[in-house]
This record gives C-alpha cells, sequence and structure tokens, in this order.
C-alpha cells in the first residue's frame, strides 16, 4: 500500500484525520465525523510498509522499542502531516492529521476580534483549552504568527511533534522539538530562560514540573502561550491547582493572580448547512474581581456567571454567549446550540426572550465597542483595535450528502 494514495485520498475529501489499521478500510474525519475511504482492508504487511515509508531509522528503533511514536512529516506537493503510530492487538495502527502548509490567520478561523490583542500582550500567561481536536494548536499558531508579523520580537517554541512551521517575519522564531532537539517539555523550558526570550510557546502542559516552569516564566516578565485538554475556564483553573499539594495551591492561586492574562476555551460547531465547522470560544480575562477570587481563595464554581457578567465592560464571552451570537449570525443551528452549549435550560430561556429587562449579559459585544476606560481598568488585553472579522468557516469540507463516491459513512 502506497502512503501517498491514502493521503492524497484523505486531503481530497478536507479531512482532518486518517485512521489505518490491519484489516479495516481506513477511515477519515470530516467535520468531526467519521466516514469510510472504502479502500480495500490493509493487511499487517500493507501497516509496515507505510511506516517504512514515513519513519526514520532512529525513528524506526524507537518505535520497535517503545511501541508507539509521535511525529511529524511532510509531504512535498501535498503537505505536513501529524502522525501518532501505536500498537493494538499486536499488530500496528496510525493516526494521521493534517497540519495546512499556511498559518490560517485569527480572522479566517472566525475567532472573536479582541483575541488578537492577546498577541500583542509584553508578559503574562495566556491559555488555550478545549477537547482534542478543537482547534487549540491551530488557535496558538495564528497567534505565533500575529506576533511574528507585527511585532519585534525573539519567539521560542517547544513542541511535541512541531506541527505549523513559522518562518522568521518581523519576529526571529525558534522551535524546538521535543525528543529531538531538547528531552522534555520541562527540560525545555529550564533551558529556555537564558535563550533570551520574548514570547515562549509551550504546546502542552501535561505535568507539575511543566506548570511550575510556565508559572515561573511568566512571573518573570515572558509571554507565554501554552494549552491544556479542559472545557472551560473553570475547569482549567482547577485542573492547574490540581497540578500541585493542597498545601501550594494558595501560592500558585497568587501566581496566577498576578500573571494570567486569558484563557480562551474553543468548541468546534458544525456549520448551518453541515458544511465546516465555527468555532464557540470563552473568553476570560483576569479582570479585578477574578484576581480578588484567586487572591483570596474564594471558590470558582460563581466564575461562569462573572465572565457572562463581563460581556459589556471586558469583552469577556461565555461559551453560552458565544453560541447565541453565533446563532443570530446564521452561521449554526438551535439544535447545535443546545447540543454544545453548557446550560440548555438557561439557554432555551434566552433563546424565547425570558430574561431580567436589566440583564445584558447576554448581548456580546466586539472589541470596537469597549471604551478606552473600560479597557484601561481591566489586566487583560489593552488597546484593543476594531478589527472587521468575517463570519467563516474554519475551511472547506466535504458536503453532507454529496460525499465521493469512494467515502461512505461509518
Amino acid at each position: 500500500m502506497d502512503v501517498r494514495e491514502i493521503l492524497d485520498a484523505m486531503m481530497a475529501a478536507n479531512a482532518s484525520d486518517l485512521h489505518v489499521k490491519v484489516a479495516t478500510a481506513p477511515l477519515i474525519r470530516v467535520d468531526g465525523e467519521l466516514y469510510s475511504l472504502g479502500a480495500e482492508p490493509p493487511s499487517a504487511q500493507d501497516i509496515e510498509l507505510i511506516i517504512d515509508q514515513i519513519l526514520t531509522a532512529e525513528q524506526r528503533q524507537k518505535f520497535d522499542a517503545e511501541s508507539e511514536i509521535d511525529f511529524a512529516f511532510g509531504v512535498p506537493g501535498l503537505g505536513r502531516f501529524r502522525c501518532n503510530i501505536f500498537m493494538q492487538r499486536g499488530s500496528p495502527a496510525l493516526a494521521i492529521r493534517t497540519i495546512p502548509f499556511a498559518i490560517p490567520s485569527l480572522e479566517d478561523l472566525g475567532m472573536p476580534q479582541i483575541i488578537k490583542r492577546l498577541a500583542l500582550l509584553s508578559r503574562g500567561l495566556v491559555l488555550v483549552t478545549g477537547a482534542t481536536g478543537s482547534g487549540k494548536s491551530t488557535t496558538l499558531a495564528s497567534l505565533i504568527d500575529t506576533a511574528n508579523q507585527e511585532t519585534n520580537k525573539n519567539v521560542i517554541t517547544i513542541e511535541d511533534p512541531i506541527e505549523f512551521l513559522h518562518r522568521d517575519k518581523m519576529s526571529a522564531v525558534h522551535q524546538r522539538e521535543v525528543g529531538v532537539d531538547t528531552k522534555s517539555f520541562a527540560e525545555g523550558l529550564r533551558r529556555v530562560m537564558r535563550q533570551d526570550p520574548d514570547i515562549i510557546l509551550v504546546g502542552e502542559i501535561r505535568d507539575r514540573e511543566t506548570m511550575e516552569t510556565v508559572l515561573m516564566a511568566a512571573d518573570t516578565g515572558h509571554l507565554v502561550f501554552s494549552t491544556l485538554h479542559t472545557t472551560d475556564a473553570a475547569m482549567t483553573m482547577q485542573r492547574v491547582l490540581s497540578f500541585f499539594e493542597p498545601y501550594q495551591q494558595e501560592s500558585v492561586r497568587h501566581q496566577l493572580a498576578a500573571n494570567l492574562q486569558a484563557i480562551v476555551s474553543q468548541r468546534l460547531v458544525p456549520k448551518r448547512g453541515g458544511s465546516g465547522r465555527v468555532p464557540a470560544v470563552e473568553i476570560l480575562f483576569n479582570t479585578p474581581t477574578i484576581r480578588e477570587m484567586l487572591q483570596m481563595g474564594k471558590p470558582l464554581d460563581s466564575l461562569r456567571s462573572i465572565i457572562e457578567e463581563g460581556v459589556t465592560q471586558y469583552g469577556m464571552q461565555s461559551f453560552d454567549q458565544s453560541l447565541m451570537k453565533l446563532l443570530k449570525e446564521g452561521l449554526i443551528i438551535e439544535d447545535e446550540a443546545l447540543k454544545f452549549c453548557t446550560n440548555p435550560n438557561e439557554f432555551q430561556l434566552h433563546l424565547r426572550g425570558i430574561n431580567a429587562s436589566s440583564d445584558r449579559t447576554w448581548a456580546p459585544v466586539d472589541a470596537g465597542q469597549l471604551t478606552a476606560a473600560t479597557r484601561a481598568s481591566s489586566y487583560g488585553p489593552q488597546d484593543v483595535d476594531q478589527i472587521d472579522v468575517p463570519a467563516r468557516p474554519l475551511g472547506p469540507a466535504a458536503t453532507r450528502g454529496g460525499l465521493p463516491g469512494w467515502m461512505s459513512k461509518e
């Protein structure tokens, strides 16, 4: 089996992921749904041939020793791919994800316009969160590309593996891959302080050691971007604290209060018409109220209501507010909004106009509507410019009901 053939089919279908294993026809993921390519199920020998085509000799040795490997590779004229090879039922299997050569802009991604200002901050911690496949890496790449285009900074990334490739523009971008250029996230972070960084990107926070170093880097005046596999801002705060022992958590709360800039959580929602997906985005900025909550050790269960109440003054928004805005703009349908919202009952009440007359929290504002005085009162992004963000899907995708003949729903 030729790996180029199945990658060509994957790209032709605008799929995000490809799954290959023994005795099952290859599967692709389009707009979050799995479909069969309809190709001949590969044998164990076919899988071994694919592996030999994409692994280097060193990578092959590592896979043979550890029975799994993460890496990225490129195919000339086709694209870049992130791959995980693993063993299942005694035979190898592959999960391959596409990585566009061109880094999409935040506007192309359909992200709220206020997000752009995070790339232009001078210091602090920005966390981008969401489930696997929610577009965290793409959002981070777009933020780094914005900084690369508009600021003169030294940017150092630590990734596992390197996905999007950044060329130097106004900034200098150094990309380090775990296992190739550095031993681990934590080890790379310890060394990065001697590399004169202005902006540090950590592909993922996986353990307490990495979390400690990320907080220290932000505390020493750097701008740090990273990701966590959490579903919303409140869970992100809890996850950060959960890395540490109870006796350490008060100190960590103070570090977060002093250094956190924003938490951006995202979910990809199917677009109206069944072609493509659009991001629903929860945005938390470290406002005086949230800083006090962290410093005083207050419970985090009221965080969602604080986010919703901060929509006018600070430009924050909850997932439900974001979904309501997407629904009113005609980008998604009501059933999908209810499926992805945090509180379906409350969402339905607001959808039908049942809310207090003084409640303005469900009328999200654009960044350009925030006054200078309001922006100055927030620890978050300052001097927010008005940027016209067109309503666009994340990219081309196969049309529901119009799939190529060789694709069938799995």
